[in-house]
């Protein structure tokens, strides 16, 4: 939705798109679909069923539920996620994501880009927020050919983490320029990862495409560990997402 606002805005940065999530009837279907269900950990338990979602008091709710409600899906939990593939790309500017996480045992939403057109791991994979159960920490990584196949995390180091209010809303960011990504958190510097001089390839795959962004609420998988049910129902509170450039 291209709605400017008046909020203050980073010092050299122009706000280029943003959706404030202010409408009642459903995100907007020109910038966002439903994360169809896949084979991963993240997508597994993807649902397009209306209770994984909501509107509430200009927020885009996300949810992770027991599937109770469809017989006929034989997952044991259903979640909901919404991306802007084929709809809005970015690239060149600052992205901001402004949420609540709400915890429990098994979660894990996330906020991240995958290229256009492009295969995994070799277009690359930027994560802006991953959080695991009630953690007290966000993990912010990248992900590509480099990273993946060859295995190369420390030269330079593919990610860190950093801390947020486990029971109120964070703003979570990423600066993607032509020679470098750099992370926040509440506005603290987390950590950069550089284009660097190798003779290795697929280092630095993020300048060359555009990025759709990927806001899902997942339960369960190897990294996060099995999902309390006696938790659930769980969900995240999207406030906005802001998009800028210089």
């Amino acid at each position: 939705m291209f709605v400017m606002s008046c909020t203050q805005q980073p010092k050299e940065w122009k706000l280029v798109w943003e959706d404030n999530f202010d409408q009642t009837d459903g995100f907007d279907e020109a910038t966002w679909s439903k994360i169809p269900r896949g084979g991963a950990d993240w997508n597994n338990y993807m649902s397009d069923f209306d209770s994984c979602y909501d509107m509430r008091d200009g927020k885009l709710i996300l949810r992770g539920l027991v599937n109770y409600s469809l017989p006929t899906d034989t997952a044991p939990f259903i979640t909901g996620g919404v991306y802007t593939k084929d709809k809005v790309g970015f690239n060149n500017g600052r992205l901001e994501i402004h949420a609540k996480l709400n915890g429990a045992t098994g979660a894990w939403p996330a906020f991240w880009l995958l290229p256009q057109g492009a295969k995994w791991p070799g277009g690359g994979e930027i994560d802006i927020m991953e959080r695991l159960n009630n953690d007290s920490i966000a993990y912010q990584t990248v992900h590509s050919h480099y990273t993946f196949d060859l295995g190369i995390k420390d030269n330079p180091k593919q990610g860190s983490t950093g801390l947020i209010d486990r029971d109120g809303f964070n703003t979570y960011t990423v600066e993607m320029y032509p020679d470098s990504l750099v992370f926040f958190i509440n506005d603290t510097r987390t950590f950069a990862y550089p284009r660097i001089e190798t003779d290795q390839e697929g280092q630095f795959p993020f300048s060359e495409k555009q990025f759709y962004l990927l806001l899902d609420m997942q339960l369960g998988g190897s990294w996060v560990g099995a999902v309390d049910p006696n938790d659930l129902p769980v969900e995240m509170e999207i406030d906005w997402v802001r998009f800028y450039q210089k």
